[in-house]
């Protein structure tokens, strides 16, 4: 494998696209309308992978709208991709408006492995954001919905996600509930 500094970004995709293909939409509990799916995400738009081209397509300024991205070099940006699509545990979706080959939403569905529960797998639903011209299209409920049912196919026990307050109500319409435990934190800055 050459070295990442001199791999170029192309449309490697960071988990099997046919993973989103084949989710069984009939289990969706969230009614959209008008009525899209991963499969039919809207006009001009695709719901698909992540893939190593999209550093080009706006990626980080749709993280950007969500918290503090940082500086990345495409170098850290295609390591970080590498590592985790040898994982097997990051399934970072985006949608695309393909008539400006931009990502203007971004969800992720990370992967956790335990030795509870008979060695099971929880789920956790990490960075949704929406760009701000492209809220009001459902997409925010689309990429949460699709990642649900997604850690139901990958036989998670269960899926949590964490949220400001003021997002409870949006997370209950899909079958999230307040946990009685509490999330706590600690930071690094360096």
């Amino acid at each position: 494998m050459m070295p990442a500094a001199t791999v170029r970004p192309d449309d490697t995709p960071i988990f099997d696209p046919s993973l989103l293909r084949g989710l069984d939409w009939s289990q969706n509990t969230v009614p959209f309308s008008p009525a899209i799916s991963p499969l039919e995400p809207g006009e001009g738009l695709v719901l698909r992978p992540l893939c190593m081209a999209d550093i080009n397509r706006g990626f980080f300024k749709v993280l950007g709208q969500l918290t503090e991205t940082g500086v990345v070099s495409p170098e850290q940006f295609i390591k970080n991709f590498d590592h985790m699509k040898r994982s097997g545990d990051y399934y970072v979706t985006v949608v695309e408006d393909t008539n400006l080959a931009q990502i203007v939403a971004t969800a992720t569905l990370v992967i956790e492995h335990k030795f509870t529960h008979s060695c099971a797998k929880r789920g956790r639903i990490e960075d949704v954001v929406v760009s701000g011209e492209c809220r009001g299209k459902q997409l925010g409920k689309l990429l949460t919905s699709t990642l649900t049912l997604l850690s139901k196919r990958l036989n998670c026990y269960k899926i949590t996600l964490e949220c400001l307050p003021k997002n409870v109500a949006f997370y209950k319409k899909f079958g999230y509930s307040v946990s009685e435990e509490n999330y706590m934190c600690q930071k690094f800055f360096n």
